[in-house]
């Protein structure tokens, strides 16, 4: 087994910070990147060394490959942690660690490549027995071809990006006289931000649920579950609220998707922590969606059900470790509310600015996982997530209580946050019983804003 000494984290944030407290827990090093924004930010100075990478635009900074792989080797890092976001998915990047003798913890360039077109992932998923919703073969790009499919299949359906990801390049489109627009608005808007027109059809799947598959891979053919996350609620297809387990799961279901998911990740020899994202319908059938190569925001529900820490597993696997074909047992109940700077009340708009107070909840079963603290800036450069507030409990109502009380204690002045949505959901009766899907927020209507005093 490879040994690795010192580890640099091309990220910023939270999960810059996340990752240095494990690397330190192990006795590993920890080196920083930053821009010239994020000089003063707490990944700088708690890691054990900091190097400036750029300006503030992440297209010169951290989304620059050639100035980290020079930062990893003036300062002897031997490996790379992309955290989530920026670089964490790409594979040319992940190959160029490679070519550069730095190990990249995550999956190999391969197999982010296979599984970065949906539908050559689609493809590859349902060769290896996993369920799939019933649509076009590979991408399709003859608008009559595609009219004429899509009547087949049945209206609704689902037109996507063969490259895309959080609802750019898709278009829902319910009857088929509106087929011809969407089919175009979506090939033009996945050209603009993907540089890749290429689109595929779907049947749609109505009121479904997004549950996703936490998994982790040894690259020799050993793939391990920790369960299942609930994230159907959703603004635009980014999540806001995850949980662990879902709310709809029983034993049976969650085998059947557990082994369905292990089954994928085999077929592509995976390596490192991934997800295997279904749609469940209300019929509780259910269907890929797409694999996500890395660790995710919402990690941390599945490291409370399951009592582990799955950095500390990515690091340990990318050093050589094995992992048994097994699942984790999952006790109690957590949930994660994404607290963001923006306006919940004016359909959440941006709000970047200046925090001026700062005070985050404790006690038991509270865990917050941020950067951010009195005095820090919110640049409107970067994401605009100011924490991860998650609470745990014995059952779901008593992680909902528990997330309650903690939503009440956290102060954060100076700017607006998504903090009152997140009171008022959990106040909500439809969520309390768990009876929701990804179009929850659609028919959610926010108590207004208390008077200033």
């Amino acid at each position: 087994m490879s040994d690795i000494r010192k580890i640099l984290i091309a990220n910023r944030g939270e999960i810059a910070l996340r990752i240095i407290r494990t690397c330190h827990e192990m006795g590993i090093n920890t080196v920083a990147v930053y821009s010239t924004m994020d000089r003063d930010a707490l990944h700088v100075r708690f890691a054990d060394e900091a190097v400036c990478i750029g300006p503030p635009a992440s297209a010169d900074s951290y989304l620059r490959p050639d100035r980290i792989i020079a930062a990893a080797e003036v300062t002897g890092a031997d490996a790379i942690h992309p955290g989530y976001g920026f670089l964490s998915e790409n594979a040319e990047f992940s190959q160029i660690c490679a070519d550069n003798d730095i190990e990249f913890i995550g999956p190999k360039p391969e197999t982010m490549r296979l599984m970065s077109k949906k539908d050559v992932a689609k493809e590859t998923m349902a060769e290896a027995g996993v369920p799939i919703v019933e649509g076009s073969d590979g991408t399709i790009s003859d608008i009559d071809e595609a009219r004429s499919l899509a009547a087949d299949i049945g209206f609704p359906v689902m037109i996507k990006a063969a490259s895309g990801g959080g609802g750019t390049g898709m278009r829902l489109v319910w009857e088929e006289e509106e087929f011809d627009n969407k089919f175009k608005g979506a090939r033009s808007e996945a050209d603009a931000a993907f540089d890749d027109p290429e689109v595929y059809i779907e049947k749609f799947v109505e009121n479904p649920r997004h549950v996703e598959i936490q998994l982790l891979g040894d690259g020799k053919g050993n793939v391990m579950h920790f369960g299942e996350r609930e994230c159907s609620i959703q603004r635009r297809h980014q999540k806001l609220v995850e949980e662990a387990p879902s709310p709809i799961m029983d034993e049976e279901l969650r085998q059947e998707m557990g082994e369905a998911a292990v089954r994928g990740a085999e077929a592509v020899n995976y390596e490192g922590a991934g997800t295997i994202e279904f749609l469940v319908g209300a019929d509780r059938n259910f269907y890929f969606m797409e694999m996500n190569t890395r660790i995710q925001v919402e990690h941390p529900v599945t490291e409370e059900v399951t009592d582990c820490d799955l950095v500390e597993y990515q690091i340990r696997v990318s050093m050589g470790e094995t992992v048994e074909r097994t699942s984790a047992e999952m006790e109690g109940h957590a949930i994660e509310c994404r607290i963001n700077a923006e306006n919940p009340f004016k359909n959440f708009s941006p709000a970047p600015g200046e925090i001026t107070a700062f005070h985050q909840p404790g006690g038991h079963g509270v865990r917050v996982d941020t950067a951010a603290y009195a005095g820090y800036m919110i640049p409107p450069t970067y994401d605009s997530m100011i924490a991860k507030l998650i609470t745990y409990g014995k059952t779901r109502d008593h992680a909902i209580r528990k997330m309650r009380r903690a939503l009440d204690e956290f102060i954060i002045e100076g700017v607006d946050t998504t903090i009152p949505f997140h009171q008022q959901l959990m106040d909500d009766e439809r969520f309390q019983n768990g009876n929701f899907d990804t179009r929850f927020l659609d028919d959610f209507e926010m108590e207004p804003a208390p008077a200033a005093a």
